[in-house]
C-alpha cells in the first residue's frame, strides 16, 4: 500500500483488506483510512462446522460493536442478506458445512458507511467479507477460502 492512496478504495475492498491483512502491519493503514472516512467496522473469528454459527458470530460481532441497531429491522435485514452471500461465496454456493463433512475457520470484517464514486448513492452500505480455511475436519485437510457480501441498508 505504501505511497499509493487507500482514499481510492471503496468500502468492499477496504472490508477485503480488513479480513485478509489481520496479521500484516498494513493493517492500521486499512483502519487508518476506516477511521478517517467515518466508517464503523469490526473484526472477528469463527470456527464451526454449523453455518449457523457462523451467520450467529457475524451478526452477534456486528450487534455488539454497534455496526448495526438490532432494534432495526431494516439494518439486521440488511446485514443478513451481505453474511448469506458471503457464506455462499465460501461455500462455493452451498451453505451447508458440517452436513457434507466441511468445517471453516475464518476472520470476518464487517464495514459500514456510505459508498463514494462517481455516482454518489444514498444511504449506507454494509460489506462483510470473511478469509480463512474450509475444509475437512482434520488438520492440514483445508484450504484457503474467501467470501464478501455487499447490501444496501
Amino acid at each position: 500500500m505504501g505511497e499509493a492512496s487507500a482514499s481510492s478504495f471503496p468500502i468492499g475492498k477496504l472490508a477485503i483488506l480488513l479480513a485478509v491483512l489481520q496479521e500484516h502491519e498494513w493493517k492500521k493503514v486499512v483502519e487508518q483510512e476506516l477511521h478517517t472516512r467515518d466508517f464503523r467496522y469490526t473484526i472477528g473469528r469463527v470456527g464451526a462446522m454449523d453455518m449457523i454459527k457462523v451467520i450467529a458470530a457475524i451478526e452477534t460481532a456486528a450487534k455488539n460493536n454497534h455496526i448495526i441497531d438490532s432494534n432495526s429491522y431494516r439494518e439486521v435485514h440488511s446485514l443478513y442478506h451481505a453474511i448469506i452471500e458471503t457464506i455462499q461465496s465460501i461455500g462455493r454456493g452451498i451453505v451447508q458445512f458440517g452436513d457434507i463433512l466441511r468445517t471453516v475457520g475464518l476472520t470476518f470484517a464487517i464495514v459500514r458507511g456510505k459508498m463514494s464514486g462517481s455516482v454518489e448513492h444514498e444511504g449506507e452500505w454494509i460489506a462483510v467479507c470473511a478469509y480463512g480455511t474450509i475444509g475437512a475436519p482434520k488438520k492440514g485437510f483445508e484450504h484457503e477460502a474467501i467470501g464478501f457480501g455487499f447490501n444496501h441498508i
